[in-house]
């Protein structure tokens, strides 16, 4: 009779199983599916987490069609983390048993900082019952088959934040992701990522440590890692507008939109990826055409089925073709303008202009006066 493999903890789970992953997707509601993660991998990305999953939803059997939409894996979806959000222990080990045995890890999270958080309570709006998210963690440290990870938010306190991680950590989680920003800190009023206290935490624990906060560009990652001393860098939107952000082919010079489009329809094809996903992904990647080309932003908005999303992005190409020998690129590689921007042209794959500007502006004073404090705005 054979014995059941044995479960690793800590580094020997990061480093067998995982890898060591220096470049991580993060999870985010309908966007990291299977398609967008495949995408991703091709681009660098060595380690890629799911969507977050409602647990009872996901686990609850009126919802088969929530899960089947949800969740979807193959034989290249690896490494991958499925992630949970949950208030109940007993509801949150259901559900991660339904994927222990097609995912390397599953994750608890507790950095959502969304309302919709705050009225299920999940997510960051657990941050302050500590006995409720020891025993979520220690409830699966002690009965899956695979090991449970944490993503959390700081505190305002480094102490706080200290503790707060390792607590969690003793509880039994075996990798821990950091988002370094508060629960506050969202939307227009996201603010600067910490990331002393993501090396605070990193200097505490004895478990690998994922550091999460405002990587809008391939140098940002070496940047995080040298001043944090984390393990590997997640990013979440950045890399929703360039999914090649981990890709040292396009350090310098990001990809045409049109070739990520093309890439991730042929994939969502191939894997049967549901059409919202397809919409939400291409009117990212080109975010920064659309304004210009009105008449197809409205031909997308419209747009069904695959077939359709195929053919405007096609009629995309043609024109972003167009306007690039046109316009040409010579003032458009990445210089900074007198705002603080990097220009490239918009058949380019780019983060939000306004999440740039306040990026390069911070960066830009935390260089100039203030050498050794690399803290960030929060783009993730």
């Amino acid at each position: 009779m054979s014995s059941a493999p044995i479960k690793l903890k800590g580094y020997d789970f990061f480093r067998q199983t995982l890898k060591s992953p220096k470049f991580v997707l993060a999870p985010m509601v309908a966007s990291s599916e299977l398609a967008y993660r495949a995408l991703t991998r091709r681009h660098g990305a060595t380690l890629c987490y799911t969507p977050m999953f409602h647990a009872r939803l996901f686990s609850e059997p009126p919802n088969h069609r929530y899960r089947k939409e949800q969740w979807s894996t193959n034989a290249e979806d690896r490494p991958v983390i499925v992630q949970f959000c949950a208030n109940d222990p007993d509801v949150l080990l259901k559900a991660a048993r339904m994927v222990e045995d097609d995912c390397d890890a599953v994750d608890i999270n507790l950095g959502c900082p969304q309302n919709i958080a705050k009225r299920g309570k999940y997510g960051s709006f657990l941050q302050e019952d500590w006995p409720l998210i020891e025993k979520l963690v220690k409830t699966l440290d002690e009965n899956l088959k695979v090991p449970v990870t944490v993503k959390i938010r700081v505190f305002a306190d480094v102490e706080k934040t200290v503790a707060y991680a390792k607590m969690v950590e003793a509880a039994g989680a075996q990798m821990l992701t950091v988002h370094g920003r508060l629960r506050e800190q969202k939307g227009h009023v996201t603010g600067l990522a910490d990331w002393d206290k993501i090396k605070a935490v990193k200097e505490a624990v004895n478990i690998p440590v994922l550091a999460n906060g405002n990587i809008l560009y391939y140098e940002d990652i070496q940047r995080c890692m040298d001043y944090t001393g984390v393990d590997g860098v997640m990013s979440a939107e950045a890399t929703l507008y360039n999914p090649a952000i981990f890709d040292e082919k396009y350090k310098d010079m990001p990809p045409y939109s049109w070739e990520m489009a093309l890439e991730y329809l042929e994939i969502a094809k191939e894997v049967e990826a549901i059409t919202p996903c397809i919409k939400a992904h291409l009117f990212k990647l080109f975010q920064p055409a659309l304004p210009i080309h009105t008449d197809l932003r409205h031909a997308m908005a419209a747009a069904k089925t695959w077939d359709d999303y195929y053919a405007v992005t096609l009629k995309l190409k043609e024109r972003l073709q167009q306007d690039e020998a046109t316009i040409g690129e010579e003032n458009l590689k990445g210089q900074v303008d007198d705002r603080g921007v990097r220009q490239y042209g918009h058949w380019r794959c780019q983060v939000r202009r306004e999440k740039r500007l306040r990026n390069d502006l911070i960066f830009f004073f935390f260089s100039s006066a203030a050498l050794h404090s690399p803290r960030q705005v929060s783009g993730d």
